[in-house]
């Protein structure tokens, strides 16, 4: 009868700290999923090339900050949605992998990042977010001419908006399944129902009439190669780029990344599929 009433007990307190573990990742999940770098709004940017400052007004008030990097005789431009962590003074650093290629390339802070105001509070309000700013680059550049760009969070958003557009290409980097795919990965005790942000890229990308190409690296510490194999394998559309020995971070620093992104943007849509089979038996060897 003692026995009983200890492992009641035990039983009860382990349910009391689980139910408390919850309600911290459920409350906090914000803090946990995005970790932003916050700028002084007098901060000056100091980047190689021509680009300029772009700040856009939400419908609820606040100013959203991004940057336009200028490439001379653009072809287009890109889209970029970067990762959960840090600013544009810090992703702008890329920048130059693309206009040397030809292309402008435009980039926000989300809300609460950089200079952006705001703080993130819903899925919904990103995407809300995106939208507007993808509607106003859509004043300077023809939708035939915009490459959407995601990397790591940002694919989530990247997918949407492409699903809900019609740019000419989507382009995603270290793409995951879905938020809650990633749950069951790393937290496979917590109910993934506690998840506020979905980003449910595989039901985008089902919807997308534009070409997607994925970019993942094999050695992916972050978000796992097996996301992006899935995706794939749900939609024979898709054209998976390998990077063998890849990890989550410095894609865009990568050699065969480059060399594929150059390959990708100077061929025409309409040989996409022979060109992405290529690269990726090249970089599986």
């Amino acid at each position: 009868m003692i026995m009983i009433k200890l492992i009641l007990k035990s039983a009860g307190v382990v349910i009391i700290l689980y139910s408390i573990m919850c309600l911290f990742l459920y409350i906090f999940q914000e803090k946990i999923i995005f970790h932003p770098q916050k700028l002084n709004k007098n901060h000056q940017f100091k980047f190689s090339g021509n680009f300029e400052e772009i700040n856009t007004l939400t419908k609820d008030g606040f100013i959203l900050n991004s940057l336009l990097f200028k490439s001379g005789k653009s072809k287009g431009l890109i889209f970029y949605l970067h990762g959960n962590a840090g600013s544009l003074e810090n992703w702008g650093e890329i920048a130059l992998v693309y206009t040397a290629l030809g292309y402008d390339l435009f980039m926000p802070d989300y809300r609460g990042y950089g200079k952006s105001e705001g703080t993130i509070s819903t899925e919904q309000q990103i995407h809300d977010d995106v939208q507007l700013l993808y509607n106003k680059m859509k004043e300077k550049y023809g939708e035939n001419k915009i490459i959407v760009l995601g990397y790591s969070i940002g694919t989530g958003p990247a997918a949407k908006l492409t699903a809900d557009n019609n740019p000419k290409l989507l382009i995603l980097q270290a793409p995951y399944y879905s938020l809650p795919d990633i749950m069951k990965q790393s937290f496979p005790i917590i109910p993934t129902f506690l998840l506020k942000y979905k980003f449910e890229n595989y039901k985008y990308l089902q919807k997308c009439t534009a070409p997607v190409v994925i970019f993942h690296g094999n050695k992916d510490e972050v978000i796992y190669y097996g996301s992006s194999l899935k995706l794939k394998e749900e939609n024979s559309k898709i054209r998976l780029i390998t990077l063998k020995n890849q990890g989550h971070n410095g894609m865009s620093d990568n050699k065969e990344y480059r060399k594929a992104l150059q390959k990708l943007l100077t061929r025409k849509i309409h040989r996409f599929c022979y060109d992405y089979t290529t690269i990726y038996l090249l970089s599986a060897r």
